[in-house]
């Protein structure tokens, strides 16, 4: 069997949650960092959307970060991630809440959008999950799983904004979880750095 190739981008955090499931499965595969402005040809031949992540397996194209990871947790899942899933909160945080990340974080890319209306209602959300961690560490109990690493590189991305806001909510729980998890070394074993794969 040919090893899996994964094609990556460092910063996205549709890949950042990918390549945490699979390091910690252990599944060998080959990483391609790749530049979104200058997509190699051989990504574009298997997935022509053109969006990271993409796994190439011998059983097919594996082309949303999702699926990427359970494809790694069913062929080994020492954490028992795969026990701790929540699709509702996976449904929230890849739907409405990705929807108003985006155009408070980028809402230049966007038409009469008020980015502080957005903001707002994607802090709604994060009310909603410092709830649910005031019960409990993760998301799912006391050890971390697939909710806590699917959701978390976007409430990443949300908090880096404008950090001194994000840190002056009254978000002690999701601040404590968000802290815990960019600082674990699983997070930080999959954010080293790789060259642009450029292919032959």
């Amino acid at each position: 069997m040919a090893e899996p190739i994964l094609y990556s981008f460092r910063r996205c955090p549709y890949a950042m949650r990918a390549r945490m499931a699979l390091h910690v499965s252990g599944v060998a595969h080959e990483h391609r960092e790749v530049v979104l402005r200058d997509k190699p040809p051989q990504m574009l031949k298997v997935s022509p959307k053109g969006t990271v992540p993409v796994l190439v397996t011998d059983e097919g194209v594996l082309e949303e970060s999702l699926d990427i990871m359970r494809w790694a947790l069913v062929r080994n899942d020492p954490e028992g991630w795969l026990e701790r899933e929540a699709p509702e909160l996976l449904a929230a945080n890849d739907g409405p809440f990705k929807h108003h990340l985006d155009r408070y974080k980028y809402s230049t890319r966007y038409n009469d959008v008020d980015p502080e209306e957005h903001r707002q209602a994607a802090l709604v959300h994060l009310c909603a999950l410092d709830d649910r961690l005031s019960a409990s560490p993760y998301l799912c109990g006391e050890e971390r799983g697939f909710a806590d690493i699917a959701i978390f590189p976007f409430v990443r991305q949300f908090a880096n904004a404008d950090r001194d806001w994000f840190e002056a909510q009254d978000l002690p729980n999701v601040q404590r979880w968000l802290d815990g998890l960019v600082n674990s070394e699983l997070y930080e074993g999959v954010m080293a750095k790789h060259d642009q794969w450029k292919g032959s």
